[in-house]
């Protein structure tokens, strides 16, 4: 079975880009070690292709190298915070809800139609003081995820609503040391989740 996790900095973690086969140390490795025990008797072949900085539009633009060609039977898709970060950034790039619901819903749609299966999660922040607007813009966009779910994906996952939810149990400050990026709890935290949801598809 082939999987795909595609992204952008969460998902890629620093992963080396000169080596398809690395998953990075985040939280696409903790997810295929979960599938790897959950799953010991499968042949799996996992990719990574989250890149750093990436916004809706640029994974778009690469989809059919870093996901059609690849022929996956089932891509993870975490995408929408640097739609909204970079609104705020001194690059000052503003995707507005419109732009982003018509990029996801294409890169869905291309997927969804190799019949690959779809696994969406849901872009998280914690609300920091240097961008204090944050919160309202990205809010549309998890709104636009979560309405483009029910249409395209075989599984969401809420993560900016399961982390509001369990704050006491998944502090952002336990999950997370700058609001976005995972720390070594949520890369695993976060793979895990992924991983037993994926479960529930093979």
């Amino acid at each position: 079975m082939r999987i795909l996790f595609q992204g952008d900095s969460v998902t890629d973690a620093g992963r080396n880009y000169s080596d398809p086969d690395d998953l990075g140390p985040g939280y696409p490795k903790y997810a295929a070690e979960r599938l790897g025990e959950l799953f010991p008797e499968k042949e799996f072949v996992f990719f990574n292709r989250g890149i750093s900085g990436n916004r809706s539009s640029q994974l778009l633009a690469r989809l059919q190298r870093d996901a059609l060609d690849l022929k996956p039977d089932l891509v993870t898709i975490l995408i929408g915070v640097n739609d909204s970060w970079h609104r705020y950034d001194p690059v000052h790039i503003c995707t507005s809800k419109t732009a982003f619901r018509n990029n996801l819903k294409s890169i869905l749609a291309q997927i969804k139609a190799t019949g690959a299966k779809i696994v969406l999660l849901e872009p998280f922040c914690h609300q920091t003081p240097c961008i204090p607007n944050f919160r309202d813009d990205l809010n549309g966009k998890i709104s636009v995820c979560r309405e483009l779910a029910r249409e395209y994906a075989d599984a969401y996952i809420p993560l900016d609503g399961l982390l509001a939810a369990n704050d006491a149990v998944n502090a952002y400050d336990q999950f997370t040391n700058d609001g976005v990026h995972p720390n070594e709890e949520g890369r695993k935290w976060l793979g895990t989740l992924l991983a037993d949801e994926i479960a529930k598809l093979i």
